[in-house]
């Protein structure tokens, strides 16, 4: 089978702003584009998209499909769907990237399941690479590596999908770096008329009302931050890490052992199944430091592990480790860093 001449992704756009992670995707794209000597491509779907393509060439893409119709936001399954399933008939995307949000969730299986392509979620990186089928022998070129977590994180799984296009995967907020690929960067915008990728019952489904409700803790964002694991022990210690960030001006994280004893709440749980982040400095207090963990926290500049196993795995990452009693530690850095900051 030929493979085809692009890359497209597919960017989720609400209140006039292009997704996060549909940027971060863009950024990734254009590496894997050049790799390959293909066009980065863009989808957007929606209403009032008007300029909509100054967001997106910055970050290096080609060529931007554009899909605008009142009755394509907010956000509904059926017509996107509809949408993406003619598009990619009539080009034959060689790989199709989405974020692996609300949205994303949805939309990814319900366009490959359609185009019997297969996909991987939750990706946590993206490469190019060569295949050889074990059992037939056959040689494939230029397959899209799609990395990810499995059997609950104890090995690093890689996917490819040597025969079926496009090869479709999707990646979590803040797991791949978003960077402007060149300012000035300028491509083709195609304008679909949606009436032509679209059915009359594909809108059957009205949206009457929609609710979202931002979330209060801002840890993706935060340039120091304070995470606990298990070891932490109880909600009261974690008061400890609430106090270190008082001080330091930092966010407070947990790891998911943390999350599911019940010591603090789900949103400021980093890691495969919370977010990423990429702080300046990361304070891991009582995490062991499981790969589900790690791979939403190794991009951190600094990391300092205040663990009372030195054997911990996270010590292996770790810039700096205190070995110790969490509850002996932490006090000493908010009385030290108290009398030395003033």
């Amino acid at each position: 089978m030929a493979d085809n001449n692009n890359l497209i992704v597919y960017c989720e756009f609400d209140e006039g702003k292009i997704a996060d992670v549909s940027l971060e995707l863009l950024t990734k794209g254009r590496v894997l584009a050049n790799r390959l000597g293909v066009k980065l491509e863009a989808l957007v779907i929606g209403d009032k998209l008007d300029g909509v393509e100054d967001q997106i060439f910055p970050y290096g893409a080609d060529t931007v499909y554009k899909v605008a119709d009142p009755k394509l936001f907010p956000y509904t399954s059926n017509p996107h769907a509809a949408v993406l399933i003619k598009l990619f008939k009539e080009i034959n995307p060689q790989i199709c990237l989405m974020g692996a949000t609300c949205i994303g969730r949805d939309l990814g299986p319900r366009v490959s399941s359609c185009l019997h392509s297969g996909l991987t979620a939750d990706c946590t990186a993206l490469e190019i690479g060569d295949h050889t089928d074990p059992k037939t022998g056959k040689e494939y070129h230029d397959l899209l590596y799609q990395i990810r977590p499995a059997f609950g994180g104890n090995i690093v799984a890689t996917i490819v999908n040597p025969e079926c296009r496009p090869q479709m995967a999707t990646v979590r907020e803040g797991v791949m770096k978003k960077e402007v690929y060149d300012a000035n960067h300028k491509g083709e915008v195609i304008n679909l008329d949606a009436a032509k990728y679209t059915d009359p019952a594909d809108y059957a489904v009205e949206i009457i009302d929609r609710h979202i409700e931002k979330s209060k803790v801002n840890i993706k964002n935060a340039s120091i931050i304070v995470a606990g694991g298990y070891g932490v022990g109880s909600k009261e210690n974690f008061q400890l890490l609430f106090d270190l960030a008082d001080t330091l001006g930092a966010e407070v994280g947990a790891s998911r052992a943390a999350v599911d004893a019940g010591f603090i709440e789900h949103d400021r749980q980093i890691g495969q199944t919370g977010v990423t982040v990429r702080p300046k400095l990361y304070i891991a207090c009582g995490i062991s430091g499981q790969i589900q963990h790690i791979a939403g926290m190794q991009e951190s500049s600094i990391i300092i592990s205040i663990n009372n196993d030195p054997n911990a795995p996270i010590n292996t990452i770790a810039d700096y480790v205190i070995t110790g009693d969490m509850e002996e530690i932490v006090p000493k850095l908010i009385k030290y860093y108290k009398k030395n900051s003033k």
